[in-house]
């Protein structure tokens, strides 16, 4: 069933958008929603990520409908990070654009968050876990953002040169300002995750989720990781479920003349593998007799743990969010469908290009 958002007359600066969006009133009755952790927020169990299609190399209008359609559809969990784009930053001011034009009055039932660590401005400072990044950081994604406070801020990797309570005090200054309700650590090694949590705790102000990339063929956050975010009171976020784009139906016929997106990172040729092609076509087949495509069961897999609060999707058009979430309509796994998926689902399937960085 779809569902269409009410509107009703507004004049706008383009003669195409002179109605004012308002959205439906059931949004929120789609399907049940997630505690993270043991805090006091909820999100919705898929979350819309922006790593790829809200730069200025995409139409403003075409990320505009992709927002306003999540929504519409019970998506409450907008992620963002300080470096996506292209340029640096663009995604941030593509997706403030939005907020100010459409979202005004539902900011409040809006999560957002946003990160940083990755390159974002010349210079040493520009980078990594120290404070002078992470404040001026959380200062500028505000700014794109136009915004007061996101929702979460997380560090967006580990930085092996800065004092790891350096970089967990910034966090900790960052909430006590006000600037983000809570905060988060990504793609962090389980080691230095149990390190950091330790220490905000100390400090009084804990971390709340530790978001990796998850799905069935890079399962490394089941080895210690889950457990141990659980222990803290906190979660994860899986981002990449689909394995970049792995999991999809385009791959069952081979990896050969497959047409693949230029600018998202590259599937190695170790994941192009007879081993992880036959693995794709027996969870196909699982999928299948589920009434799911393959990508579907890939996202309903990576919720199946309570541990896991939210798991992000990227998009290029609401047709395709909206096959993504009808993985939320069959999130039931027995046992023998478990013991059957793990045949194929493997712990590295050569689609972790974080592996290096989360095993610092």
């Amino acid at each position: 069933m779809t569902y269409s958002a009410q509107r009703i007359a507004f004049m706008d600066e383009r003669p195409d958008l002179n109605t004012r969006w308002v959205a439906p009133l059931d949004r929120f009755k789609r399907y049940a929603y997630h505690r993270v952790g043991n805090s006091g927020l909820v999100v919705s169990p898929i979350g819309l990520g922006t790593w790829y299609n809200f730069g200025d190399d995409t139409p403003f209008q075409q990320q505009r409908d992709i927002i306003r359609f999540a929504f519409e559809h019970g998506i409450n969990h907008f992620d963002l990070a300080n470096q996506y784009g292209p340029p640096l930053g663009a995604a941030e001011e593509n997706v403030g654009r939005v907020l100010r034009k459409d979202f005004g009055a539902y900011r409040h039932e809006l999560v957002i968050t946003t990160k940083a660590g990755w390159p974002q401005w010349l210079g040493p400072n520009g980078r990594l876990g120290g404070k002078k990044h992470l404040l001026g950081s959380i200062d500028e994604s505000l700014t794109r953002l136009g915004l007061d406070h996101v929702d979460i801020f997380y560090s967006h990797r580990y930085d092996p040169d800065t004092p790891l309570r350096e970089t967990i005090e910034a966090l900790d200054t960052i909430v006590r300002q006000g600037k983000a309700l809570y905060v988060g650590i990504s793609s962090y090694s389980a080691q230095r995750s149990h390190e950091a949590f330790t220490i905000a705790q100390e400090l009084g102000t804990p971390l709340l989720v530790n978001q990796s990339s998850y799905s069935l063929l890079n399962r490394w956050i089941e080895d210690h990781l889950l457990d141990d975010l659980a222990g803290f009171g906190g979660a994860a976020v899986a981002f990449t479920p689909l394995a970049q784009g792995l999991l999809a139906e385009r791959y069952l016929q081979g990896f050969d003349n497959v047409k693949r997106s230029q600018h998202r990172p590259y599937i190695s040729s170790e994941a192009q593998s007879a081993d992880n092609l036959n693995r794709l076509r027996g969870l196909a087949a699982i999928a299948a007799e589920r009434g799911q495509t393959l990508s579907q069961l890939a996202i309903a897999w990576t919720l199946r743990d309570p541990r896991v609060a939210s798991t992000l999707v990227g998009v290029s058009n609401k047709e395709q969010l909206a096959e993504n979430l009808k993985a939320l309509e069959n999130l039931t796994f027995t046992e023998e469908e478990l013991q059957r998926i793990d045949r194929f689902a493997v712990h590295d399937g050569g689609v972790n290009p974080w592996k290096i960085s989360s095993e610092l």
